[in-house]
């Protein structure tokens, strides 16, 4: 059993010291992030491109929504007689 002991001797000197809770929770926050954008940007060419469309494409749909609200005098009317 004796024999087994000077083994480990040099184990103390490798250990690597775990960074401080801040440190490791930003670190696995970025790494929460790297992954997201990954996996939502798997299989597109050019993710920036796809990103602009979606965003002309939101503002398109806004535009809309708010002129359907704001103008009352633009839809349909009805005539009663």
């Amino acid at each position: 059993m004796g024999m087994c002991l000077p083994c480990f001797g040099g184990a103390v000197d490798d250990a690597v010291d775990t960074p401080d809770p801040e440190t490791r929770r930003r670190q696995l926050a970025e790494a929460a992030e790297k992954r997201r954008k990954e996996t939502a940007h798997r299989g597109v060419k050019n993710p920036e491109a796809v990103e602009r469309k979606r965003k002309k494409q939101e503002e398109i749909e806004k535009q809309k929504m708010s002129t359907s609200v704001s103008g009352s005098g633009g839809g349909l009317k009805w005539q009663v007689g």
